[in-house]
């Protein structure tokens, strides 16, 4: 098998792994509405949390890291038997989060890719994940506002890729799904900057 070929496949199997939306699958499985009809529309931990089932979110969250995690550790891991390099890596680490935003099995209609994100970094570095984690639960404590969390963990985690692996594809990597977490939180800045953006843990409007 040629090493063009072993790209393609592991870039197609990142992004169907993270084309599983477990905001919706836990949803249905535990007889809850769709996410993406109320709250945020937005298929994720949070939005599943304004059901006000937390088990529930807990899986989604703890789902949607697990892929990002399982889909660079696999690569990672197949690396050196595979000759595989880390520019397969980083493209793996990009292209689980694109399925995650924009997944086949659910209409392209994806998650901000947060969780997901968090995953692919600790599948990278344990360290570089552990040090994102940190600015996020840091920010979530202080401001109880998961948006401006993951806006400020996007933006640390460039400058965490560098310090802690000095690679220069998967800093490119990074970076590029830094980008991509700040695009999918648009709504959210515009929220923040009203001051209309909701807290954590509140339920949605039970009439939307």
């Amino acid at each position: 098998m040629t090493p063009l070929v072993l790209t393609l496949l592991c870039t197609l199997a990142a992004y169907l792994l993270g084309s599983l939306s477990f905001a919706v699958i836990v949803s249905r499985l535990s007889g809850l509405a769709d996410p993406r009809t109320y709250g945020s529309n937005n298929p994720g931990a949070t939005n599943v949390l304004r059901s006000g089932n937390k088990k529930a979110a807990a899986l989604t969250l703890l789902g949607d890291a697990l892929k990002g995690l399982i889909a660079v550790g696999a690569v990672r891991l197949l690396a050196a038997p595979l000759g595989l390099t880390n520019e397969d890596i980083a493209i793996a680490s990009v292209t689980v989060i694109v399925g995650h935003m924009w997944p086949v099995f659910f209409g392209f209609k994806g998650g901000k890719g947060v969780a997901t994100s968090l995953g692919v970094l600790l599948a990278l570095n344990g360290w570089m994940g552990l040090a994102v984690l940190a600015v996020w639960l840091f920010v979530a404590k202080v401001m109880k506002i998961s948006s401006l969390s993951a806006l400020c963990a996007a933006l640390v985690a460039p400058l965490a890729c560098w310090l802690f692996t000095q690679n220069q594809s998967w800093l490119m990597a990074v970076s590029i799904i830094a980008a991509l977490l700040i695009w999918r939180h648009k709504s959210n800045i515009t929220g923040l900057l009203s001051g209309k953006e909701g807290k954590i843990g509140q339920k949605a409007d039970p009439g939307n």
